[in-house]
This record gives structure tokens, sequence and C-alpha cells, in this order.
């Protein structure tokens, strides 16, 4: 078996279809297993993968596990020698997978490597990132990155002057599409589950690049990645497990001294946005996008400066 694919999905059954009809149009199944791991859904994910792709294994969880202990379901009866974690948001372009594989057969050091990723209008999505780092998060929360995106310094974290056209060894690689090695994942372990959603890819990353493994950027092939498709349904809950879940990587992998400033930090990041919001909520108080904005960015100033167990959901999300 050359891949074992991963895809854990939360309320996206359409999109979950367009999905794995990409894969199976673009990979024999002699060659790869797919496993989906549905996390509670109730728009019946689960009924329409039985019913139209009965060469899936489906994994059926009655809560919301999250997206690491989810994907770390799969990988625990995974048979392929490399992982493939695949978002449900995404559709495989042109053998993608197979080119990839392809490619990792050559870097035997490397551990992860992902492909081109593009928006739907097939412009390029980021999907390489630094480590974080307490100047890498004083720089993303101005946002100065988005106004001088090709600045090498301002868009650092986010590698916002690249254009991902040539191969390179990177820090992370974005989550919804990870071909990892078999020989890495028994060396150094299965994702964290204590990243609920965000952060277990950089984790991983991390601890695969502190092992001596290479995380390698090729663009050997492509995928397109909507985006945020579970996560839009939960937007102020999710705008906290963002920030949290980069609070635990500091707590778990950073200094103490640079756990506190990242807190500081990311109640700055609320704390500065949080005036904008509360007067535009006095001004249309019937707007509820508006109220929830402002009490989730309250909320968040508040809970930063308690550190990243506050900030983490853990959970079905309210």
């Amino acid at each position: 078996m050359d891949v074992s694919i991963i895809i854990v999905n939360w309320n996206t059954r359409d999109i979950l279809r367009n999905c794995l009809t990409s894969v199976f149009r673009n990979i024999l199944e002699s060659s790869c297993e797919v496993i989906v791991i549905d996390n509670g859904s109730s728009d019946g994910s689960d009924i329409m993968v039985e019913k139209e792709f009965n060469q899936v294994t489906l994994i059926k969880n009655t809560e919301n596990k999250g997206f690491a202990a989810a994907n770390n379901q799969g990988m625990k009866i995974a048979t392929g020698r490399y992982i493939l974690l695949l978002n449900s948001d995404t559709i495989v372009l042109g053998g993608a997978i197979s080119k990839t594989i392809q490619f990792a057969d050559s870097e035997p050091q490397a551990a992860v490597v992902g492909c081109q990723i593009l928006n739907s209008d097939r412009t390029i999505q980021q999907s390489c990132f630094m480590f974080p780092s307490i100047l890498n998060m004083l720089l993303a929360i101005t946002y100065m990155y988005k106004i001088f995106p090709r600045s090498k310094y301002l868009g650092r974290e986010r590698m916002t002057w690249w254009d991902h056209s040539d191969l390179r060894e990177v820090d992370v690689l974005k989550g919804c599409f990870m071909l990892v090695r078999r020989e890495s994942i028994e060396q150094i372990g299965v994702m964290d589950e204590q990243f609920f959603i965000y952060g277990e890819e950089t984790d991983w990353c991390w601890r695969f690049k502190r092992a001596g493994w290479k995380c390698i950027f090729a663009p050997v092939g492509q995928i397109i990645h909507l985006g945020g498709q579970s996560t839009r349904m939960q937007a102020g809950p999710m705008l906290l497990q963002l920030r949290g879940s980069l609070l635990l990587f500091f707590k778990k992998n950073k200094s103490s001294v640079e756990y506190l400033i990242a807190c500081l930090l990311t109640a700055l990041f609320f704390g500065v946005r949080l005036p904008w919001w509360a007067i535009l909520s006095l001004l249309k108080p019937a707007q509820e996008s508006i109220r929830s904005r402002c009490y989730y960015y309250a909320k968040g100033f508040i809970y930063s400066l308690r550190g990243a167990s506050y900030l983490c959901i853990r959970g079905p999300l309210d």
C-alpha cells in the first residue's frame, strides 16, 4: 500500500463528496486506501459516504473529537507507507498525490511533503510558514504583512513574499495536504491531541524537525483548497481557538518568559481591535454578527491574559 489517505469531516457533506470524487479520479484504488473520520456530523455526511463510496473505510464519531484526535484515529488503522492528511474541502488535480509520493521517494530525509495549493480561482494559496516566535507574532498581529506582502521582513511568518513556485525546505506545511512518511511517525509519534483544531501541524512539524527530519514544499502537483468550510460555521469560537492554539504551542515548546510575552501580545491583538467593534455594536445594535464579534474580542482579551487553556476550546463548540 503506497498511501493511506485520511480525511476528517465535520458537516461538509457535499464538499466531502467532491473531494472523494477527485481522489478516486486521480489515484488507482489498488495503491491507496481512503479513511474518512466523521466527527459527529449532523448533515448526513456519514450516510453519503456509505451509499456513494463503499470503498472508503468510515469511522463515525458520536461527537467532534477535534482535528488532531480524529487524524490519530485514522493513523491507528492506516497501512500505507505514507500517510496523507487531506482536508475535506480540497479538490485533487492532475495526479497530485502520485506525483508527491514519487517526489517523497526521492527524498528519504523528508518527514513531510506538501504540494502546491490553489484557491478556488486558481491563484496560489500560501501554504508554508515559519515557526511561531515572539518577533513573528508581533509582526503578524499588526497585519502589516497584508499591506506590504512582498516584504521579506514584514511577511516573514506567512512567507507572503514567496510565490510558491520552487522547491524548498520550510518550517511548517499547511495541514490541508500533508504527505507524511510512516517511519517518521513511528519515531516521533502522532499528533498531539491537546490541540483541538489549529496548531497541531505546527507542533508536529516542530517535533519532526527537532528529530532531524525535513519538511519540504515540492510544487510537483496541485490541489484546490476552499478553506474554512467547517470553521466558518463557528467563527467566534474558532477565533479564540486559533489564538489559543498559538499560545499552547508557546506553552509547550518555548520558555516560560516567551509564553508570558505571547499571552500579552495575544491580549494586545484582541484589545486594540475591541474598541472598534464596541463602537460598531453601539451604532448597529441590531446586527448580531457585529455584537458577536465584539463579544468574542472582549472574551479573547480577558482569557488570553489567563493563558492557553482558557482560549483553547475542548469538546463541542458553542
